[in-house]
């Protein structure tokens, strides 16, 4: 359009006359104007979301380690647990340790990753130094069993939260993502072989008994962190074949409330089963809404064939949408 618009301007065509080409201009310039704002609002937004997640994990996460861990000379996983251990073994203080040990990691997230994740993770590793070294926490309870829980579960709080705003602040998860590309193999498993290396040292070197409630402070850890990346609600995708496709789609719009997605497959079994065209449903609901999903399809077709697999997030659509419906 643009193009046009100087073509006519270098040729001398009147443009003025030319209501139709004037008028599309105006629609493309406003509309190119609605797109460019459009981004800059997304943009914007996220980049204030990210900020508000990260400010929140940082915070929750030095409680974990100022109110809970560090005094009594817990540990935890990861480049944290071994900031910690170093802390405890030395009089290094925690905030340098933090942000020394982390250096590799953020660089390697660089590289890995990308440049706009190792800017955050830097940021956020920087503001968890600062805080652990400015802001001053009370000791909240001198109860191991206490401390390895409610520290485990802050400082989980704090890593989930830091990474639905695109970091971390600890850099483990990085190192273990880069190994598993160089040794084939998964990204969980790194994880335990590091976490197992460090508390077997903080076994040694400090005691057994911190050694196990350490590794309590991680589970704790660990199970926040999934449920704060992870949500609440856990997803189920569900793959339905059935010769009655079209009944089932209409149960699901209108029972359940959700959307779906049509397939065009073939069905067949053994070496001389019918094979012919079917449709295949696939839809995605709740683990609350699932018994009464299947319940539904069996009243419709008690022979259909149901696939169900854990769906980690979901986003757009009607799934988050639309209330459950009894």
């Amino acid at each position: 359009m643009l193009f046009a618009f100087l073509k006519k301007v270098m040729t001398g065509t009147p443009i003025r006359k030319d209501s139709h080409f004037i008028h599309r201009l105006r629609l493309y310039l406003k509309s190119d104007w609605r797109k460019g704002f459009r981004e800059y609002k997304i943009f914007t937004l996220r980049g204030l979301k990210d900020f508000i997640l990260i400010s929140m994990g940082i915070f929750s996460a030095a409680f974990g380690l100022k109110g809970f861990l560090l005094t009594n000379q817990f540990i935890d996983g990861g480049a944290t647990g071994i900031s910690l251990l170093i802390s405890n073994l030395t009089d290094i203080p925690l905030p340098l340790l933090i942000l020394t040990i982390n250096i590799p990691f953020v660089l390697l997230g660089f590289r890995v990753i990308g440049h706009t994740f190792a800017v955050k993770t830097a940021l956020a590793i920087l503001g968890l130094a600062l805080v652990l070294g400015t802001v001053p926490y009370p000791d909240v309870t001198q109860d191991h069993l206490l401390v390895a829980i409610f520290g485990g579960f802050f400082l989980g709080a704090g890593i989930g939260l830091s990474v639905r705003g695109g970091a971390v602040i600890d850099g483990t998860e990085v190192l273990a993502i880069y190994l598993s590309r160089k040794l084939s193999t998964t990204i969980g498993d790194i994880i335990i072989l590091i976490n197992v290396l460090i508390f077997s040292t903080a076994a040694y070197l400090l005691s057994v008994e911190i050694a196990l409630y350490s590794l309590i402070t991680y589970l704790a850890a660990s199970k926040t962190l999934d449920f704060f990346v992870e949500g609440l609600e856990e997803y189920i995708g569900v793959t339905i074949i059935s010769t009655r496709s079209e009944t089932i789609r209409n149960m699901i719009v209108n029972e359940l409330g959700r959307g779906f997605t049509i397939y065009q497959g073939r069905r067949g079994f053994g070496k001389k089963g019918e094979i012919k065209d079917i449709e295949i449903v696939y839809t995605v609901v709740t683990r609350l809404e699932l018994n009464k999903l299947n319940s539904e399809i069996l009243k419709i077709d008690d022979d259909a064939f149901i696939v169900m697999s854990n769906v980690k997030d979901t986003k757009g659509g009607m799934i988050k949408k639309r209330r459950l419906k009894n």
